[in-house]
């Protein structure tokens, strides 16, 4: 079994029986990766700055995974360094009356990051290709023209891929991240909202009939992976037993990619910089 977290940019067929949940990289212990974590989100704020004040490219975060994922969390860890001013953050439900009186994609197409910010997608439009997948009856609200279902799968594989191009090639970078757990830790963490007072509040009972259909939501993932790991919005499956080791995966592929985008502070235009010298001189 392989042990690492892996980068998909290429379309082949996956499979998660290759990947261990449990996997928590090069660190020793917790304590040796919150270390890292803190320097990588010291670097994600600094990037980030850089990014909000050339204000010329966006970065799009995306975050899918099983309930219980961690997905909340590790929005709030690994982005608390971060800017609020810089960073939108996008949760999506089960879509409302208007939003199934347009395509799939509407609903996350209009709260797309602006340039210089960071945008994050807690779940996706890849529900439409996990739940949907699964729960075959909620298409039939979707008021979709006629298609074989095997064809809608290869369209919406294929729609999804043009989008996210159209989104690079016009300065909107993507990362998609996979929070990656055990069916064992998903009940553990479960049984912690049901024992815990506290964490009352996070539970629901379709978190646990979901459990039920586990493997074909397995399969609709990898089908996914197989079919929309792209070089230019690649996946990354995270190990996520352990929170404080994903945590740090998904710091480091995001500080990696904000600093392959080459960003700088803006240069003073030469109004600007005569602007500067008479500030400069009232001040005195």
């Amino acid at each position: 079994m392989a042990k690492a977290s892996f980068q998909i940019s290429t379309k082949k067929k996956v499979s998660l029986l290759d990947f261990d949940p449990d996997y928590t990289g090069k660190f020793e212990d917790q304590k040796d990766a919150e270390q890292k974590l803190s320097e990588g989100i010291k670097r994600l704020a600094e990037l980030q700055e850089l990014l909000y004040a050339q204000g010329k490219q966006a970065l799009l975060l995306i975050f899918q995974g099983m309930d219980t994922s961690g997905k909340d969390g590790m929005i709030k860890h690994v982005m608390s360094g971060v800017n609020p001013q810089g960073c939108e953050v996008h949760s999506f439900k089960q879509p409302s009356m208007e939003e199934l009186d347009h395509d799939y994609l509407w609903r996350h197409a209009k709260v797309l990051p602006p340039r210089g910010k960071i945008g994050i997608f807690n779940r996706s439009y890849y529900e439409e290709l996990t739940v949907t997948r699964v729960h075959k009856e909620i298409l039939e609200r979707q008021k979709l023209p006629p298609l074989k279902k095997a064809d809608l799968w290869t369209q919406r594989h294929e729609q999804i891929n043009n989008f996210e191009k159209y989104l690079v090639e016009n300065g909107t970078a993507v990362l998609k991240f996979f929070l990656y757990i055990s069916k064992d830790e998903q009940k553990n963490r479960l049984m912690k909202r049901l024992s815990i007072k506290e964490k009352h509040w996070k539970f629901n009972v379709s978190d646990i009939r979901e459990r039920q259909f586990w493997h074909s939501y397995m399969a609709a993932y990898e089908d996914i992976f197989s079919h929309t790991g792209t070089s230019y919005a690649p996946w990354y499956i995270i190990p996520a037993n352990h929170k404080w080791s994903a945590r740090v995966e998904i710091a480091n592929a995001i500080v990696a990619k904000l600093e392959s985008l080459k960003l700088k502070f803006p240069k003073l235009t030469p109004k600007g910089e005569k602007n500067l010298l008479v500030a400069r001189t009232q001040l005195k």
